[in-house]
């Protein structure tokens, strides 16, 4: 947000700070020049609308991107942000080839009625009947690629096997998609297999306003009985800025009309459904909880009751690692009976193991459904997830660290040169800022500082940045904007990868202060509650 008058105080500031003439030292002479130059590399850029436009937005990277030399001047920074992304759409066209992306389900159904629903008599006879038996009844595998063919045209090429006591089938399916206009795109489909016949598909989506789309799914399934037709359409509209309303009407096999209301938050999930249809009608609602923590942890409970009967589900869900979440549902109904869903994402896959415990509603099966699921991660979490994760990081950072060497090495020489520059105009500051009791920094800190108990034997990573904190006070005063540090005059990363603070012991009308800001935080001293209590 700094106007042209404020970079322009700031150049010359830095380019009397950083001149070589005024330095006779060769050493300081040469380490000037560099820094010299770097200034004046920053405030070309900066000066230049256009290009501030684009490093604002893009940062370097925007600036190294092709292209620019052939954009109109004087375009305001829209223009410039439009003009970036078609240059970034014109490389992803020449990429586009070589992307795909596949995704696909594995789900096992597990029973494991024989765990509590069990006559032990009808057994006596039998070798090995004293244990539990748990079959495998059902699996189902889907797979799916996309082939982009042009901007516009995108061939989808899908799968899937089932099978359930002992039978079972498959199908595949082709799709071409293309994208019309900014409102809309269409899709075919053909499919074949041998538990179904030939299948044409149809469908199309439309934005009709800003707020308003509609999808349409025609279908002909074409089997030994004929042709069944069927058709689906979805109304949907924004009611606000989180919540969806949809309408549904299906006809053909299963018709039913359905509306739904989906409120979507920062920390919450909330829908409520009402289908009215042959053979199933049902009412239900759902409600999920999004804890803010850095697991992305989340809740979550709905009630479902129809012509089916009642069904009760809870359970939660977990990130165990970067493309990892793991969760955990139980469902309770009646007459479905009891049983515990698990699923497992990873990336664009999904493991699916649905555990049907019991066919009728037997208060151990709830408690175990509930209980063991808990008891198992904790102790994964603990023994495995948690180690495992350890270890990647460290693994991470230090791949990170090495990657980045020498480059922090050139960083942290023109730092240390920067101080060294910096030492007259400090003390001529440190002179000025004496003579109206005004603001002097005693003692600054960058980089990593461990002060809890559990972390003691790690290491503490800190720079000292006393002087270039104090080469920034005009006035009496010190402001940082919401950047890392590490880009401040003689400030360099001491430890790449991991967060950093910084920590200032100042002095302001004669009384000690002290503040710790975190790496991006804004900071802005002096404050009256950095004060130091004298009685402490």
């Amino acid at each position: 947000q700094a106007s042209q008058e404020e970079l322009k105080a700031a150049y010359r500031r830095l380019c009397m700070l950083y001149h070589p003439d005024k330095h006779r030292d060769p050493e300081l002479k040469t380490q000037a020049e560099r820094l010299f130059n770097l200034v004046h590399q920053a405030y070309e850029v900066l000066s230049d609308p256009q290009t501030r436009a684009i490093y604002d937005i893009y940062g370097r990277r925007g600036l190294e991107m092709e292209g620019w030399e052939v954009v109109e001047r004087k375009r305001t920074p829209a223009e410039i942000r439009e003009e970036f992304e078609r240059l970034q759409r014109e490389r992803e066209e020449r990429r586009l080839q070589q992307r795909t992306n596949p995704k696909g389900t594995i789900s096992v159904g597990i029973d494991a009625t024989d765990l509590f629903d069990r006559y032990d008599e009808e057994y006596e006879d039998v070798p090995g009947s004293s244990f539990p038996q748990i079959e495998i009844n059902k699996m189902h595998i889907s797979q799916s690629i996309e082939a982009p063919l042009t901007a516009t045209d995108t061939a989808i090429l899908s799968g899937n096997l089932s099978t359930q006591n002992g039978n079972g089938g498959g199908s595949i399916n082709v799709a071409l998609r293309r994208v019309t206009s900014a409102k809309g795109w269409g899709e075919l489909e053909f499919g074949a297999g041998d538990l179904h016949g030939p299948l044409f598909g149809l469908k199309i989506f439309r934005n009709l306003t800003p707020r308003c789309f509609i999808t349409t799914n025609c279908a002909l399934q074409f089997s030994s009985r004929g042709v069944r037709p069927g058709l689906t359409t979805v109304l949907a509209r924004n009611l606000d800025k989180n919540t969806m309303g949809y309408l549904q009407w299906r006809w053909g096999i299963q018709s039913a009309m359905n509306t739904s209301i989906v409120r979507d938050t920062k920390t919450s999930h909330f829908t409520v459904a009402l289908q009215l249809g042959i053979p199933h009608s049902f009412m239900m609602v759902s409600y999920q909880h999004k804890f803010q923590d850095e697991d992305q942890t989340r809740v979550k409970g709905s009630l479902k009751a129809g012509f089916f009967g009642t069904i009760v589900e809870y359970g939660a869900e977990r990130k165990i690692s970067r493309h990892s979440v793991l969760g955990a549902t139980v469902s309770v109904g009646v007459p479905q009976g009891v049983s515990l869903k698990i699923k497992l994402n990873r990336a664009s896959q999904t493991y699916f193991f649905p555990v049907h415990l019991t066919d009728q509603l037997l208060p151990s099966a709830v408690f175990y459904a509930t209980v063991g699921p808990l008891v198992v991660y904790f102790a994964m979490h603990r023994l495995v997830i948690k180690p495992y994760l350890r270890a990647q990081r460290e693994r991470e950072l230090e791949k990170q660290r090495e990657s980045t060497a020498s480059d922090i090495l050139q960083k942290k020489q023109e730092a240390e040169a920067a101080v060294r520059l910096m030492q007259e105009s400090v003390r001529r500051i440190i002179e000025a800022e004496e003579a109206r009791m005004g603001l002097i920094v005693v003692n600054a800190w960058y980089g990593k500082f461990v002060n809890d108990n559990s972390r003691k034997n790690e290491k503490v990573k800190v720079i000292d940045v006393t002087v270039p904190l104090q080469c920034l006070v005009k006035d009496s005063k010190l402001i940082l904007t919401e950047a890392s540090k590490a880009g401040l005059p003689g400030f360099y990363d001491p430890c790449v990868g991991e967060e950093k603070s910084l920590k200032v012991l100042y002095q302001f009308r004669g009384v000690l202060h002290q503040v710790m800001s975190a790496d991006n935080e804004a900071l802005r001293i002096p404050k009256q509650s950095h004060r130091i209590d004298a009685d402490g």
